[in-house]
């Protein structure tokens, strides 16, 4: 799905009515690009794979390993291709072994059954439900695939260190955030809340291949 920089806008000022502070870092961005992307035919396997790739790393040290794995597949992240390649190859370009674990399974799992998530009569919920039943899949990559595959426009992704070092930044707080009390914090920006959350890691990673 793709959402026009009329709707992005919207969003913006929308947060911007909400909550004050998000000012500055709106102002000096451009509009959030979620689902604005050229290329629309997002291949969901290499997102999720990617996705697996950034759980509790920096963005640059995933966009590193990204790059590292898919040269190591000569720019071929299939199923097929994942499934075939020996554990070891996935390990010396910068995995763990419990990543090569869910990327393997994960790749078994896409080749014997049926995943469209193309469908927009799917839940946000039911989504969530269907990948984490993947062995090393939670709720974050879940809420990843949303938002940057699905570019789905209310996620609030709250267990994302990033983001929350973003809102503590954005607020000027000193003390980090507890992330469940800011669960309750983003009922405000519904129904925009992946855009709040995209301002968010923006002031701490600016620009990022991974988006």
């Amino acid at each position: 799905m793709s959402h026009s920089a009329q709707k992005m806008r919207k969003a913006a000022d929308h947060i911007l009515t909400v909550d004050s502070y998000f000012d500055s870092i709106i102002r000096s961005s451009p509009l959030c690009n979620i689902g604005r992307k050229k290329n629309q035919n997002v291949n969901h396997f290499q997102a999720l794979v990617n996705s697996v790739i950034a759980q509790q790393l920096s963005v640059k040290a995933a966009d590193t390993i990204t790059a590292r794995v898919t040269l190591a597949l000569n720019d071929d992240v299939s199923p097929t291709s994942m499934r075939d390649v020996a554990g070891v190859v996935l390990r010396s370009a910068g995995l763990s072994g419990a990543k090569t674990r869910t990327i393997k399974e994960m790749a078994q799992a896409w080749i014997t059954n049926e995943y469209d998530f193309f469908d927009p009569k799917l839940s946000d919920h039911e989504i969530v439900t269907e990948l984490t039943k993947l062995w090393g899949i939670g709720r974050w990559t879940a809420e990843m695939f949303l938002m940057f595959t699905l570019h789905r426009l209310d996620i609030w992704p709250t267990g994302d260190l990033a983001m929350r070092r973003g809102w503590e930044q954005i607020h000027g707080l000193t003390e980090y955030v507890n992330p469940k009390l800011l669960d309750d914090q983003g009922e405000i920006f519904r129904p925009y809340r992946s855009v709040a959350a995209w301002y968010c890691w923006r002031i701490i990673d600016g620009d990022s291949a991974t988006w």
